[in-house]
């Protein structure tokens, strides 16, 4: 079955609109809609010197094949307008109640089924915030949308790495490092693998949070009074988790040839490894939605937007492949709710 994958290009001054462009009509198996202005991706793709041809459509529209000896990819479009017009490279803060109604937008789409996975471009963070709108990121907001508990993990060719916190100050990690909370975050994953990656059996790992894994409760206590009890928990159920281990060796070959995932307790306790082998190749996804979401592992490129250089097109098309594996696997491979409470 062909995966039907709603797209958001992201902060419209940003190489996300290129991305999209760049990449139409998208993989075989693969059917995508992108949630967008029209005339945004009709000027860049004047200034990138691609022909495509654009399909306006709703949510529930079938996609649109190149008519008979036409040549140009075509562009499925739900058409979202901008607020002002678009200067390649240069912010606008009133562009982003457009980023965010195209994130509602697609989000909302997914829901009611009319698609199998979101895949998102890059945003600028900073530039929504200073439009007055709180943002934190897609995590947060998608959750928010759905209603549901997000669980941020990034994946690359070696190492998957799932986080228990995501963009908080590192000063509030400690007491945000809960039983209750590492409790959801392990079934949250321990479910993915099964249900969206289709691991049977998945070995888990789990990092500490203190240097050295606290040292017997010399240099923290969190590993005793948290972290070992949540895991014996898992274990005794007959889960493959292990840990807690020291941060700074869990990332070793040895244990990452056993690992299906790696859960880091902080942002960056995990994600500078994997960015430093994978970055530009890596997909950062969503766990513990009602929806697929996948997205690019990097930024907006401000000075990269409308260049005619060579944009590296690698993360966005693993987002895209991905969320049609994704997708697939999770028609496939619902698990009963079997994990500890």
């Amino acid at each position: 079955m062909r995966a039907r994958l709603v797209v958001t290009p992201g902060e419209p001054a940003g190489i996300g609109p290129d991305l999209c462009l760049l990449t139409a009509p998208g993989p075989a198996d693969a059917d995508l809609f992108y949630v967008a202005d029209p005339a945004l991706l009709q000027q860049r793709a004047q200034l990138l010197g691609k022909k495509i041809s654009i399909n306006l459509c709703t949510p529930g529209s079938p996609p649109r094949a190149p008519a008979g000896g036409m040549r140009d990819p075509v562009v499925n479009v739900i058409p979202v307008p901008l607020a002002a017009a678009v200067t390649p490279g240069r912010l606008d803060a009133s562009n982003s109640p457009y980023v965010i109604e195209t994130l509602r937008t697609a989000t909302q789409a997914c829901l009611a089924g009319d698609f199998d996975g979101l895949v998102t471009g890059p945003v600028h963070k900073g530039i929504i915030n200073e439009a007055g709108i709180a943002f934190t990121g897609h995590t947060e907001f998608l959750a928010q949308q759905c209603g549901a508990t997000p669980v941020m993990m990034l994946q690359s060719d070696t190492l998957r790495v799932a986080l228990v916190t995501t963009h908080v100050p590192l000063s509030q990690v400690s007491q945000l490092i809960t039983a209750e909370r590492v409790t959801q975050v392990i079934e949250i994953l321990l479910r993915s693998l099964a249900e969206d990656f289709a691991v049977t059996q998945p070995a888990l790992y789990v990092c500490g949070l203190n240097p050295h894994a606290g040292e017997n409760g010399h240099l923290g206590r969190e590993e005793i009074e948290v972290l070992i009890p949540v895991i014996e928990k898992f274990r005794r159920a007959g889960f493959n988790v292990t840990g807690p281990l020291p941060a700074d060796t869990i990332f070793l070959d040895k244990i990452l040839k056993r690992a299906d995932a790696i859960l880091a307790m902080y942002h960056d306790q995990g994600l500078p490894v994997l960015k430093a082998t994978g970055f530009g190749q890596a997909v950062n996804i969503t766990l513990g939605l009602p929806v697929v979401r996948v997205s690019v592992d990097h930024g907006v490129a401000l000075e990269l937007a409308a260049q005619k250089t060579a944009i590296h097109t690698g993360s966005f098309l693993r987002a895209i492949s991905l969320a049609a594996h994704m997708a697939g696997n999770r028609r496939r491979n619902k698990t009963a709710d079997a994990y500890p409470a």
